[in-house]
């Protein structure tokens, strides 16, 4: 896969969610929560106003409704704005 995010845009590949709870319940896809952490995969080059701080393998926390979905090679993605991530994990 090839893809160049431009501008300030950023792609994240969401952690999974989680699929069994602490009780040993196994929770449906339909009622999984949307994860709210993933790795980034690639930067755009930013703006003139704004500098890309978030790098390749950096985990990042980012808001429920952030992003836009894709999937290439069967793998499911996140794109969105360098300004819709909340924090980077260390």
């Amino acid at each position: 896969m090839n893809v160049k995010p431009l501008s300030d845009r950023v792609l994240i590949e969401p952690a999974p969610a989680e699929e069994v709870t602490s009780g040993g319940i196994i929770i449906p896809d339909s009622a999984k929560e949307k994860p709210l952490k993933g790795t980034v995969k690639a930067v755009g080059n930013g703006t003139k106003d704004e500098a890309m701080v978030v790098k390749p393998g950096d985990t990042v926390l980012y808001g429920k409704y952030a992003g836009t979905e894709l999937e290439f090679d069967g793998v499911k993605y996140l794109m969105m704005r360098q300004s819709d991530i909340l924090a980077v994990v260390e």
